[in-house]
């Protein structure tokens, strides 16, 4: 059981290599609940366990009613683009900039928020996710930062996965937006999407994170709880810098390396939202937190992935260029929810595997189901490959677009299956 803690008054910063990791997240919402956050998990050293990444209404990356589990098969509402139809010049990240420092910094060292926010609040903007699984449906909420005046987006990983349909809500617009995922890199929880029908968007000047400063002023902005409207922004600043972590959603977790560790008061639903300088320009992309108690809704110490990082990736996305971590377009979905097979669950169900993709749940008129797959199955190779794990069994998948036919065995109470499934783009897109 996950136990919960209060970071004693007067703590020092976490610095690599010592001291102890909390964290935090709300959990997914299903349809008309309201859940309680799940508890802190603290861990002895770095790289650090129990971080949770920040979510509003709920974790896209945990889907709802999973046993340990996670969802497999990328339902994104991806573009139906592989890669961007043309290169486009990169974004460059400009020198951190002091102009208008005076008029952003009080007589006692501390921020103008006014003045920051004037600047920043009409590029940052809601995003509003919908969830489908075989357990159910609902919804979740972060943040992101405009980069073009055609409304490319960027914000986390997690903001955006498991999303069935993606609306954004842009600073004095009317309504929402339909927005697609143009690509997506997992592994660093970076996520590059387009809201469509849009143009002359006003964007976000991008800082060059490198020349980010112990002790520095900043800003932490974004879409506080899920709320909406005019977003929240709290101040503090840089305690540590290249923080090596391991950001969790329930049962899911990702290393994240070189982050920036703050002091700044967040809450769930700022997660891909911008924390700024003293003159707004963004540095860091908010991330990951840690709450004071278990039904606590504010994180005190925060982390975010560095501009420099997060623009990197955005650039080699919007360059077309797929690699194993970074994903473009749509990719092949199953339809399955799958947990990593252990020793103790093989036995209890009376299967023959020793490793694999456990099926916990199907989602309603998939591949999957079509082709006979049931909870308790267990999925040991995918076109030949054999599948040790959840990870491996994503790796594959996406390697494949919608449409592609894949043969998939698994092992159930009644033997082995083999089956060739056509891959689709997921429910409800």
């Amino acid at each position: 059981m996950k136990r919960t803690f209060r970071l004693p008054s007067g703590s020092p910063p976490i610095l690599n290599g010592m001291s102890t990791n909390y964290g935090w997240d709300v959990m997914p919402t299903p349809e008309g609940s309201n859940l309680p956050p799940p508890g802190i998990e603290p861990a002895p050293t770095r790289p650090a366990t129990g971080i949770r990444r920040l979510l509003g209404t709920g974790v896209a990356i945990c889907l709802m009613g999973l046993i340990g589990g996670i969802g497999v098969g990328w339902s994104l509402a991806r573009s139906n683009a592989s890669a961007p139809s043309t290169v486009q010049a990169p974004i460059a990240g400009v020198p951190q900039s002091t102009d208008g420092q005076a008029s952003a910094a009080q007589p006692n060292g501390s921020l103008n928020l006014q003045a920051i926010t004037a600047k920043v609040d009409r590029f940052v903007v809601d995003i509003n996710t919908q969830i489908v699984t075989g357990n159910g449906s609902g919804s979740a909420a972060g943040t992101g930062i405009i980069l073009t005046p055609a409304g490319e987006v960027l914000t986390n990983n997690h903001v955006v996965e498991g999303a069935t349909s993606i609306k954004v809500s842009i600073a004095g617009g009317s309504g929402s937006y339909n927005a697609h995922v143009v690509g997506v890199d997992p592994t660093a929880d970076v996520a590059l999407i387009q809201i469509e029908g849009v143009t002359g968007l006003p964007t976000a000047t991008i800082a060059d994170s490198s020349t980010v400063t112990l002790g520095q002023s900043i800003a932490a902005i974004g879409n506080a709880g899920g709320r909406g409207g005019t977003p929240s922004v709290s101040q503090g600043s840089v305690i540590a810098l290249n923080q090596s972590i391991t950001a969790s959603a329930g049962n899911g977790t990702e290393q994240l390396t070189g982050m920036i560790e703050i002091n700044a008061d967040i809450a769930a639903g700022e997660s891909g939202g911008p924390l700024v300088n003293s003159t707004g320009q963004v540095i860091g992309i908010i991330t990951a937190g840690q709450t004071q108690g278990f039904r606590s809704s504010t994180a005190t110490i925060g982390f975010a992935i560095p501009t420099n990082s997060a623009l990197s990736i955005a650039n080699q996305i919007r360059s077309g260029r797929a690699t194993s971590q970074v994903i473009l377009g749509q990719v092949g979905y199953l339809g399955v929810e799958v947990s990593d097979l252990d020793a103790a669950t093989a036995a209890q169900l009376g299967l023959s595997a020793a490793s694999g993709a456990l099926v916990v749940g199907l989602v309603p008129g998939s591949p999957a189901e079509g082709a006979g797959l049931s909870q308790g199955a267990v999925i040991t190779a995918v076109s030949g490959t054999g599948i040790e794990s959840t990870a491996t069994l994503g790796t594959i998948l996406h390697s494949h677009k919608p449409g592609d036919r894949v043969a998939v065995t698994w092992i159930d109470s009644g033997g082995t299956h083999t089956a060739t499934m056509s891959l689709t783009t997921g429910p409800a897109i």
